[in-house]
C-alpha cells in the first residue's frame, strides 16, 4: 500500500493525459498571463488587509512587504522551472504528483482548493465593502442587515449593551444599528452580506462561458486597477509628511510580523497563472516569464503604495476596511476617496475572476487522474470550460461569503499556501536530484549551497544571541507544555533547517529553492494555532475524501491493478 501511496507520475503520462482529455482552448499569451497574475496578486490585499498590517506594524511593514517578495520570488522561481517541465493544468498539486506522489498531490491539491476557495471569500467580502461605500458616495444606502456577516453585527451590538452608542467607532455603530433593525425569524435576525454573493454568482458565470471571454474582461480591469494604485501613489505623494514615518517600527520586530498573513496574502495569486498552462499557446516559455515579471511589478507598487498611506495618515489609523479610499477621506479630498472607492470595485473584481478560474481547473486535474468524480473532468463542448467544476466552486464561494466574517478566512489562506510554496521548492530539489530537470526549459540559476547554507544557519543563530536576547528570555520562561503549544513550528523550522544543511552539503543542493523552503516555512510559524487547527480538520476531511473514493479510483492504481 505505501508503494501505492507515493507512486509518481512522470512527465510523459501528465502530458500525454493532458492531450487526450482536456480539450480547453490554447488563447493566452505573455501579456495574458501576466494580466492575469497582476489580476490575482493585486486585490484585496492591497484594497483591504494592508490597512490591518500597517495598523500592527507601522511604517515597517513596507521592509515586510520586502521580506515577503523575496520569500516569494524564490518561489516563483521554482513554479516557474514545473511550469516549463510539466505545461498541464494542475499547479503545484500536478508538481507534487511528478516529484512526491500520488498522497502529497492529493493533499496539496485539497489544500489548494481551500487557498483559492478562502481567498475568494475574503475578495468578496472587500468588494463587497468597497460596492457599499460606493453606493453611499451616490447617496444610496442599502439596508445594514444586507451588506454584513451576522457575527460581525452580533458583536457591535453587545458592545453597544456594554458600552454606549457614543463609544462605538463609526463601523460599529452602522452595524449595531443593523442587528438592531433586522427582520427576524423568530428571535434570529436575518443578516447576510448580499453583494459578496451576488459578485461571486455574476464573476461565476463569466468564468463558466469562456476563457476569452474572461481574459477580455482581466486584461480591461487590470487597466483600470493599476490605474488606481498609480492614482493613490502620485495623489498621496503630495499629502505626506515624513513625521508619519516615526517611530519606523513601533511595535517591534513582533509588530511587523504580527502582519505576515495579511502581507502575504496580499502577494498571493501569482502561483494561479499555473493552472491556466493548457490554455496557453507556449505554456513552457510564456508561463516562466509571466511569473516573474507580474511579481516583480506588484512588489514595487506594494512597497510604494505601503509607504505613501503611512506618510498620509499616522499608522494608528488604518485599521479600516478600505485604506485606500480612507486615506483621502482623512486629508479632506472627498473627491480622490470617491475615484478609489468607484476604480476599486472594478479592481478587486479582477482578483475574483482569477481566483474562480484557478480552482475549476484544480478539480478538473484531480478528476482527471481519477482522484475526483468524473463529473468534475466535464468540459462543456461549446463554452470550453470545465463547466461542472466551476458551478461547484461558485457555490462553495459565495454562501461562507454571505456569512462569514473576513478576519476569520484571512490567515486560513495562507496556511495551505505556504505548504504548497514549501513543497514546489523542495520539488525542484528533487527534479535536480533525480535529473528530471534536464527536460526543463526554465531552471531556477544554479548556485552551490553546500556550504552556503551551513553559513547561513550559523549567521542566525549569532544574529538571535547578539540582538535576539529578549526573545531568549522569554523561551526561558516558558515550560516545556508551554514550548510545545506556542513554540513547536519555530523548533520545526530550525530542524528543518539543520537537516537541509546536512543533505545540502551531500546532495549539493541549490541555494534558491532552499531559501524558498526556509522562507516560507519561517512565514508559516508566525500564523496562529487556531488557523492550523482549521486547515488540519480540513485536511482530516480530505484525507477521508482520498482513502474513501481516490485512492480506489486512481488511474494509476487501475494501471497497476492485476
Amino acid at each position: 500500500m505505501a508503494n501505492r501511496l507515493f507512486r509518481k507520475k512522470t512527465v510523459e503520462q501528465i502530458i500525454s493525459a493532458s492531450t487526450k482529455t482536456a480539450g480547453l482552448a490554447k488563447v493566452l499569451g505573455v501579456r495574458d498571463l501576466v494580466s492575469l497574475g497582476v489580476a490575482a496578486i493585486v486585490g484585496a490585499g492591497i484594497f483591504s488587509t494592508i490597512g490591518l498590517a500597517s495598523f500592527n506594524g507601522g511604517p515597517a511593514v513596507s521592509l515586510l512587504f520586502v521580506f515577503v517578495a523575496v520569500a516569494c520570488v524564490f518561489t516563483a522561481l521554482s513554479y516557474a522551472q514545473f511550469a516549463s517541465t510539466v505545461p498541464v493544468s494542475g499547479s503545484a498539486y500536478t508538481y507534487a504528483y511528478v516529484a512526491f506522489g500520488e498522497l502529497f498531490a492529493w493533499i496539496i491539491g485539497w489544500a489548494l482548493i481551500l487557498e483559492y476557495a478562502v481567498s475568494n471569500m475574503v475578495v468578496a467580502i472587500s468588494w463587497s465593502q468597497y460596492f457599499v461605500s460606493m453606493l453611499g458616495g451616490f447617496g444610496i444606502q442599502l439596508p445594514g442587515w444586507l451588506t454584513m456577516a451576522p457575527a460581525y453585527a452580533s458583536e457591535a451590538y453587545v458592545k453597544l449593551q456594554e458600552q454606549g452608542l457614543e463609544s462605538l467607532s463609526k463601523a460599529d455603530q452602522v452595524a449595531a444599528m443593523a442587528y438592531e433593525h433586522a427582520p427576524r425569524l423568530g428571535d434570529i435576525p436575518i443578516i447576510f452580506d448580499l453583494p459578496a454573493g451576488l459578485i461571486t454568482f455574476l464573476v461565476t458565470w463569466l468564468v463558466y462561458i469562456g476563457i476569452k471571454e474572461s481574459r477580455t474582461a482581466s486584461n480591461i480591469m487590470v487597466a483600470i486597477k493599476i490605474g488606481v494604485i498609480l492614482f493613490v501613489i502620485f495623489g498621496g505623494i503630495f499629502f505626506v509628511k515624513p513625521e508619519n514615518w516615526t517611530p519606523f517600527a513601533p511595535n517591534g520586530v513582533e509588530g511587523v510580523l504580527s502582519g505576515v498573513a495579511a502581507v502575504f496574502f496580499a502577494f498571493i495569486g501569482f502561483d494561479s497563472i499555473s493552472t491556466t498552462a493548457e490554455e496557453c499557446r507556449n505554456p513552457q516559455r510564456d508561463l516562466p516569464r509571466a511569473m516573474i515579471i507580474c511579481l516583480l511589478v506588484c512588489a514595487v507598487l506594494y512597497i510604494l503604495i505601503t509607504l505613501v498611506l503611512t506618510g498620509m495618515v499616522n499608522y494608528t489609523e488604518l485599521n479600516v476596511k478600505d485604506p485606500l479610499a480612507f486615506v483621502f477621506e482623512y486629508v479632506g479630498v472627498d473627491y480622490m476617496a470617491g475615484i478609489v472607492s468607484v476604480t476599486s470595485v472594478v479592481a478587486i473584481t479582477s482578483a475574483l475572476l482569477v481566483f474562480q478560474l484557478a480552482q475549476p481547473r484544480i478539480w478538473m486535474t484531480m478528476s482527471r487522474d481519477g482522484l475526483l468524480w468524473k463529473r468534475f473532468a466535464t468540459i462543456h463542448p461549446k463554452h470550453k470550460t470545465p463547466s461542472f467544476a466551476t458551478i461547484v466552486t461558485g457555490f462553495m464561494v459565495a454562501v461562507p461569503a454571505l456569512f462569514f466574517k473576513m478576519d476569520f478566512f484571512v490567515d486560513l489562506t495562507s496556511v495551505g499556501t505556504f505548504f504548497a510554496f514549501i513543497l514546489v521548492c523542495a520539488g525542484v530539489l528533487y527534479m535536480d536530484y533525480s535529473g528530471i530537470s534536464k527536460q526543463s526549459k526554465f531552471k531556477v540559476p544554479y548556485i552551490n549551497g553546500r556550504y552556503l547554507i551551513t553559513i547561513g544557519l550559523l549567521v542566525a543563530v549569532w544574529g538571535i544571541y547578539r540582538y535576539g536576547q529578549e526573545a531568549i528570555m522569554e523561551w526561558r520562561h516558558l515550560s516545556i507544555p508551554e514550548i510545545i503549544e506556542h513554540k513547536l513550528l519555530i523548533i520545526i523550522f530550525w530542524l528543518v533547517w539543520i537537516v537541509l544543511c546536512i543533505m545540502g552539503y551531500i546532495y549539493r543542493f541549490s541555494l534558491l529553492p532552499v531559501a524558498g523552503i526556509l522562507v516560507n516555512l519561517y512565514l508559516m510559524s508566525q500564523l496562529g494555532a487556531s488557523n492550523w487547527f482549521i486547515f488540519l480538520v480540513w485536511l482530516a476531511i480530505g484525507l477521508v475524501v482520498y482513502f474513501g473514493y481516490g485512492y480506489r479510483h486512481s488511474k494509476l492504481n487501475k494501471a497497476d491493478a492485476p
